[in-house]
């Protein structure tokens, strides 16, 4: 599905009539402050895509879609075990003149698993995260597995959440033919302004910092926001958002800008 079609559907989805809310203004909001904690005690699907243009020598077009289910479990009282897996399926341009051309297929699995407290003004949650590499293609994925720390942290006041994601993957074994090491950061700061009827507004980039890198290739910084809405359909819902990012600092053939659109399929537990 293109970008355009993408964002098509997603405007049908955010203009379904407000009756499909229900009458419990108030639980859906906050159903949706819910949604937009990353480790929330409640079942979700994300499906993630992410669009990225001006990639490579060509200045194509990446085409990157996360699948990320998150299955919670009760450890006792306050705690929770949260599960979060990222499955990538990507659309990789050509990234070298002359070089393999384009490529199409899954990447490295990244799995995290967080104890979390939930507190009445603050909920946070670490644990490890994983990295494995089952890439189709030397392209698209590291070729080492890797392991290293992650940690989340949240306020809800009113109308808000507010918070930040953070991990470090070192990579500890080739899965193969010799590959670089990795040794990378990933920060990725939520902010999120409820409305009624359950639209808000939202900015969640995702910082990285690939420290084998060359200091001056090392960074990526997006920057910018969007909205979306969550909408009710019984006992389930679904959560969708659309963000358009800049860029303050890329590698060479990293993208100029891109544009991120989430559905998130929310369950009873």
């Amino acid at each position: 599905m293109s970008g355009t079609a993408r964002l098509a559907l997603l405007a049908t989805l955010l203009t379904v009539s407000a009756e499909a809310l229900g009458d419990a203004g108030t639980d859906t909001q906050a159903l949706a402050k819910q949604a937009q904690n990353p480790i929330a005690n409640l079942i979700s699907v994300p499906v993630q895509s992410n669009t990225n243009f001006g990639v490579g020598p060509a200045n194509g077009v990446q085409e990157v879609l996360y699948v990320q289910p998150v299955i919670p479990f009760t450890i006792s009282g306050n705690w929770n075990l949260i599960t979060r897996w990222i499955v990538p399926v990507i659309h990789q341009p050509r990234l070298t003149l002359g070089g393999q051309g384009d490529t199409f297929g899954m990447g490295d699995v990244n799995p995290s698993f967080f104890v979390s407290h939930v507190g009445h003004d603050m909920v946070w949650g670490a644990g490890p995260t994983f990295l494995l590499p089952t890439a189709d293609d030397h392209t698209l994925g590291s070729g080492q597995w890797g392991a290293g720390p992650t940690a989340v942290i949240l306020v809800t006041p009113g109308k808000w959440v507010v918070g930040a994601l953070a991990n470090n993957i070192w990579s500890f074994a080739s899965a193969g033919e010799q590959r670089p090491a990795v040794d990378q950061t990933l920060i990725q700061p939520f902010i999120n302004y409820n409305l009624s009827k359950g639209w808000y507004l939202t900015s969640s980039p995702i910082i990285t910092s690939n420290w084998r890198a060359a200091p001056h290739e090392r960074w990526t910084v997006p920057l910018g926001a969007g909205f979306g809405r969550l909408m009710r359909f019984g006992k389930t819902a679904l959560n969708s958002y659309v963000q358009a990012f800049g860029y303050a600092a890329s590698p060479d053939g990293g993208p100029d800008w891109s544009i991120r659109l989430q559905m998130q399929l929310l369950l009873p537990k």
